[in-house]
């Protein structure tokens, strides 16, 4: 799963996004406001943590500009101010919590684990595919109650193709998703090659009733078998 973190103060920012990356998160980050907006603008995410109080400009701004390219990312709030109105100004302009400053990283893991599961996985804990099941929480996989053992970017591709499941998924947006801003730095997708390759195999000697298809030249599209 691929978090944006927006905030502002240094040492919070650095906080969350280690805490975020131990519970292996993809994180990026922006400490300010044109940042952010140029991010969200680029990349698809699955959860952005947004601090309205920057010091170039309104966080609502950037809620609104999500709502204005129709873009699905999940969003909660994290600021110091605690007023009603911003609250509901938050909550109107698409925003699925509010966590007011300061908190606990404990309760943040929670709010970011419950909003993932609402706006991805349909409220529940796990993703079941034909004889397939996912646990994004303990990044475990199951082919028919049989556990599949991935890597940490199979793992990744698998859930980021099963949550866009019969879309054709475009290499560059997968590489995006899966490896951040470090696929600017990147010459080619051969990476994305041999992990598609391995997981392929996976799949079929474990006799899933997945498969990943290559459209050439595009992407990939995750369908039934």
């Amino acid at each position: 799963m691929k978090i944006l973190v927006i905030e502002d103060e240094p040492d919070l920012l650095d906080t969350i996004q280690k805490s975020l990356e131990k519970e292996k998160y993809l994180v990026e980050t922006a400490a300010t406001y044109f940042s952010a907006l140029e991010k969200v603008g680029v990349y698809d995410y699955d959860c952005i943590l947004l601090d309205i109080t920057l010091p170039d400009g309104n966080g609502l701004a950037i809620l609104e500009e999500l709502k204005k390219q129709q873009k699905a990312e999940g969003v909660i709030i994290i600021s110091a101010k605690n007023s009603l109105d911003d609250k509901v100004a938050g909550l109107e302009l698409g925003a699925d919590d509010y966590l007011a400053k300061p908190f606990h990283l404990a309760e943040l893991h929670a709010r970011v684990k419950s909003v993932l599961r609402r706006r991805k996985f349909a409220g529940s804990n796990l993703v079941v595919l034909d004889n397939v099941q996912i646990d994004p929480d303990k990044h475990q996989v199951w082919v028919s109650g049989v556990e599949l053992v991935l890597n940490r970017k199979e793992f990744d591709i698998l859930l980021y193709l099963v949550t866009n499941k019969q879309r054709l998924v475009t290499k560059t947006a997968l590489a995006e998703h899966v490896w951040g801003d470090h696929i600017d730095e990147a010459d080619s997708f051969e990476f994305i090659y041999s992990q598609i390759k391995n997981l392929r195999k996976k799949l079929r000697d474990y006799q899933a009733e997945i498969e990943i298809q290559a459209i050439y030249g595009i992407g990939y599209k995750l369908v039934s078998a």
